[in-house]
């Protein structure tokens, strides 16, 4: 290493705040045997607090200008920090040796474990010493990144840093402030009789399952992963996963030169982002062909009407991969859905969770002439404009041997089921073969969560009321269970179902026919 190193002669080093120099003249080096002849006397001390302390005493008796004792003075401290970091640098340095001998895996096997640490862990590991600070660096252990956080403290410079550290071996990124949502495989597992006892069970209330609204914004920016497209998009080349949650500056254009970056992408994840629903899937059908799992869910539930079937048709010519698709908290109505389902050959899982418009339609003929037939779990909760009559008819039909590989299936509405004429009369004690599917499909697991008829009379008491309502249904593993209902004061579609709007439909959904969409062609 020191024939690697230019010779002090060549190039004279700066003066460092350690060093000792004569008191008024700077340009004169220490000579490094008096420097070591005078430590070795120092160190050899068996007191030196009473020694030097009287040393220093001497020296400024003996020196008379008052000026030349400041100086003395201030050069004494400046020695002591100086040799007080240099010993505690000489001990970093022996446990560094230390922690290297003594642990019992090599550098590479180390790297290994640290690329199966979550990002936090990682730094915390990277702060130990610095033997783990080197294997913390290496661009393997940021394969992974995952800087979401309940709180917004992870800036853009963060974000750029980390990206840049992985580099091409970048495989998945998750960013933005957590949602804090339970998942359906979380709810499933819960054994409480209702849903809202079943969040509680994961501790999460029904306001944290939906995207941050009014709560302290993120501070990443639009630009937060522009270091994707640097050095000729290294870094976006080979991702795989990107989920975003709620970074709330992110906009149309910045989201999609992200995605631009991203060629390779399998599954993207996109929870309460003010984008329009359009502009995502127009940036997704352009830039993410191998695309395998999609997941939007709109910032504001029922006010985002941007998607046309035009925009659905480019999604299922652009990412004919989609296995899994969830589009939560849109207006979409069963003329779109339909074409999606149709057009997406492999698809396998669907969640319209929470959209405005769907009343049902497209469940008509779903197991014949369509891809519905592969379909394994469907889930259509909350959907406000769902009817009785479509349900009860799409139940009969998978009784009768319909959609032989669907395994899931949710249709649980805190609203009750839509009636046939109008949808602001509501079911909460729907007509529903429910108990011949626990016999014809055992197989299947139904969730059928409904409010009991009294919530329409006040909606706050339903929040209080205790499990075991005769109206409500679960239907879980093939046993019928009595459950009572979730607490809807966070509900969005309390006002739309008192106002009785109608904007859900648009113009075309009053001449639409559900089973006049077999014909559709995709170019």
């Amino acid at each position: 290493m020191e024939a690697l190193l230019p010779s002090s002669s060549s190039f004279p080093k700066r003066p460092c705040s350690g060093d000792i120099l004569p008191v008024g003249d700077t340009s004169v080096l220490p000579n490094p045997d008096t420097i070591d002849a005078s430590l070795v006397s120092l160190l050899a001390l068996r007191d030196p607090s009473v020694s030097i302390d009287l040393s220093i005493q001497r020296i400024l008796d003996f020196t008379a200008p008052e000026l030349e004792k400041e100086k003395l003075i201030e050069n004494a401290m400046r020695v002591a920090s100086a040799v007080h970091e240099a010993a505690m640098r000489s001990a970093r340095r022996r446990a560094s040796i230390h922690n290297a001998a003594s642990w019992p895996l090599p550098s590479d096997l180390t790297v290994k474990v640290f690329s199966i640490l979550d990002t936090r862990s990682l730094c915390y590991a990277a702060a130990a010493c610095s033997m783990f600070s080197k294997c913390a660096g290496d661009p393997l252990c940021y394969c992974n990144i995952d800087l979401t956080a309940k709180d917004p403290k992870i800036n853009n410079t963060v974000v750029s840093t980390m990206i840049q550290r992985a580099g091409k071996n970048l495989q998945s990124l998750k960013l933005g402030i957590w949602p804090n949502t339970a998942t359906n495989e979380d709810v499933i597992r819960c054994t409480s009789y209702s849903s809202r006892n079943s969040m509680e069970l994961l501790g999460l209330s029904w306001t944290e399952r939906r995207p941050r609204q009014g709560k302290e914004p993120c501070i990443l920016t639009r630009s937060c992963l522009l270091a994707l497209g640097a050095d000729g998009a290294a870094a976006g080349a080979l991702l795989r996963s990107l989920h975003l949650y709620n970074i709330d500056k992110m906009d149309g254009p910045g989201f999609s030169i992200a995605l631009s970056a991203c060629p390779s992408l399998l599954d993207l994840e996109v929870v309460g982002l003010r984008i329009e629903l359009r502009q995502i899937l127009d940036s997704v059908s352009t830039n993410c062909h191998s695309i395998e799992r999609l997941f939007v869910e709109s910032s504001e539930t029922g006010s985002d009407d941007s998607l046309k079937s035009p925009t659905c048709v480019d999604l299922v010519n652009g990412c004919p991969h989609i296995m899994s698709l969830t589009l939560r908290g849109f207006k979409l109505n069963d003329h779109k859905v339909r074409i999606l389902i149709k057009g997406l050959v492999n698809l396998k899982s669907v969640d319209f969770s929470t959209s405005y418009s769907i009343a049902g339609l497209f469940l008509r003929n779903l197991g014949n002439g369509s891809n519905g037939h592969l379909l394994e779990v469907l889930i259509l909760r909350d959907c406000l404009h769902l009817k009785e009559v479509e349900i009860a008819r799409f139940l009969s039909a998978l009784i009768s041997g319909d959609c032989k590989l669907l395994r899931y299936l949710d249709i649980s509405n805190k609203d009750g089921l839509s009636a046939e004429d109008d949808w602001n009369v509501r079911r909460y004690s729907p007509s529903i073969p429910l108990s011949r599917i626990l016999e014809e499909r055992p197989d299947l697991c139904l969730l059928a969560n409904f409010p009991p008829d009294e919530c329409c009379m006040d909606i706050e008491q339903t929040s209080d009321r205790e499990a075991g309502s005769d109206s409500s249904l679960q239907i879980e593993n093939n046993q019928l269970l009595s459950t009572d209902y979730l607490d809807s004061s966070d509900s969005s579609y309390g006002s739309i179902l008192a106002s009785g709007s109608e904007d859900a439909f648009d113009s075309n959904y009053a001449l639409y026919d559900g089973d006049s969409l077999d014909e559709l062609e995709f170019s």
